[in-house]
């Protein structure tokens, strides 16, 4: 029998783990992500409110089951509710008829990764006090990751985080929102390459045995089956606020904001489809368009939370178009991993495009896009949600409405938005509160041995 709260990896070498142990240890033993072995149903109780913390119990407490108490969700979701700054938590805007924004920023931190990542903090919290240990979080992040993550873990007693970021390559409020907290169980390691170093950094991590030695290693990137999981609420939230199905166009980077819509139309969501919008880091679009997955260089972009060219959440998207087969994914990826470059097969394509589309847009359409935003609508826009609104206007509308989710409050990107619109964005408060504060960071190689000893250094191990 297969459950929704118990989890396999997508390489399938690793025993079944329940809800906790996905938590806690991020990627699975083989080096596979963890998936549930099914779905569940989303309840129509769940479809019909526009409740958030209704929503979210209804989402995610099959994937928890009993692995633990319903008080530590319900706590959680409290948690989360009480950081964002509207009753709806993630409302709903039209700018015209048929096209939506789907605000996701108005939390502690201003960007997305707040939803997702204030219930991780508080589920590890309950998860880690159940079984009296602690945890070391490595976490790699192209700035919103990093934020938000340094705001849910900043000061708790059974977590040590470690977020790397790939040196000078977030923006200057991003990386002020990590480098700025004065708490001692966080290292903020700048690294000197791009996001995809950062990543493969801590993935390599995660499995090091010297770490590991040390206590339980975990991610809180969307690696993580509960920080992915904790993504899904809002695309219900989000049908409920319209009354009907919609297509969802989501500025992609790691590929687990996406992923997360899936999820959700998996468990029952009526949707009409999800699309990938890409700046010009376009791997994702290329392997999606073309059947090749080929891994470049990122290149800086003003979207930098997408600067992405190998999207960890792709493994996902993979075990379930092969029909989860995990054989097929392990071996694909790895010779990804070996070759930089794997084509698909035409069956393998099809499903793929069943799932998702994408499309790239570049830079200089990005600037048209926050520009066409203010002329337009008088709305400020970030380069990120530029992205996604440059893919949704050219959708037909005639199926359904369009709904661009926008992922970060444009003060985040003021420099950008700036040089488009010839004034700075009014500052959202979490910003303003940043002040003039000391930063504390280490700028480190993007080697393993580099990470290894900086993070010994910091948690006290023996070098």
């Amino acid at each position: 029998m297969t459950t929704a709260d118990q989890y396999l990896s997508t390489r399938g070498d690793a025993s079944s783990a329940d809800f906790s142990d996905a938590l806690l240890r991020g990627i699975a033993p083989d080096g596979g992500l963890y998936m549930p072995q099914a779905w569940p149903c989303l309840s129509e109780a769940a479809q019909g409110t526009t409740d958030y913390r209704a929503i979210g119990r209804a989402v995610l407490a099959p994937f928890i089951g009993g692995a633990l108490p319903a008080s530590a969700l319900d706590a959680a979701l409290d948690h989360l509710a009480g950081g964002f700054d509207d009753p709806l938590v993630t409302p709903l805007v039209e700018l015209e008829p048929g096209l939506f924004v789907l605000e996701l920023f108005r939390g502690p931190t201003a960007a997305f990764k707040d939803l997702a990542m204030q219930l991780v903090g508080s589920l590890t919290d309950a998860a880690l006090t159940a079984s009296g240990e602690r945890l070391t979080i490595l976490t790699a992040t192209s700035g919103d990751t990093g934020a938000a993550a340094v705001n849910a873990c900043a000061g708790k007693d059974r977590v040590r985080l470690v977020v790397l970021h790939p040196l000078d390559r977030v923006s200057p409020v991003q990386r002020r929102q990590m480098t700025t907290t004065q708490a001692d169980n966080v290292l903020n390691l700048a690294v000197r390459g791009d996001f995809d170093d950062c990543q493969r950094l801590v993935k390599a991590l995660l499995a090091h045995e010297d770490l590991r030695a040390q206590g339980r290693l975990s991610s809180v990137n969307s690696i993580n089956w509960a920080r992915l999981a904790g993504q899904i609420p809002y695309y219900v939230s989000a049908t409920a606020q319209l009354g009907q199905a919609a297509t969802f166009v989501v500025p992609t980077g790691n590929f687990g904001d996406a992923f997360a819509g899936i999820a959700a139309q998996r468990m029952g969501l009526p949707a009409n489809g999800f699309v990938a919008a890409v700046n010009q880091n376009d791997a994702l679009a290329r392997a999606i368009n073309n059947g090749v997955y080929a891994r470049k260089p990122a290149r800086e972009s003003a979207s930098v939370s997408m600067d992405v060219q190998a999207p960890s959440n792709f493994e996902r998207l993979i075990f379930e178009a092969t029909g989860r087969d995990a054989d097929r994914t392990r071996d694909l990826f790895e010779a990804f991993a070996r070759d930089g470059e794997v084509t698909f097969d035409a069956g393998l394509l099809r499903s793929l495009r069943a799932q998702v589309s994408a499309h790239s847009i570049d830079e200089a359409r990005t600037r048209e896009e926050i520009a066409y935003a203010w002329k337009t609508w008088n709305r400020v826009v970030c380069p990120h949600t530029a992205v996604a609104l440059g893919v949704a206007r050219t959708l037909d509308r005639s199926a359904g409405p369009i709904v661009a989710l926008s992922t970060a409050h444009p003060s985040k990107f003021g420099d950008v938005v700036s040089e488009v619109l010839g004034f700075e964005p009014e500052p959202a408060p979490v910003i303003k509160a940043l002040g003039d504060r000391p930063e504390r960071l280490s700028v480190i190689d993007g080697t393993v041995e580099a990470a290894l000893s900086s993070i010994k250094a910091f948690t006290g191990s023996p070098t």
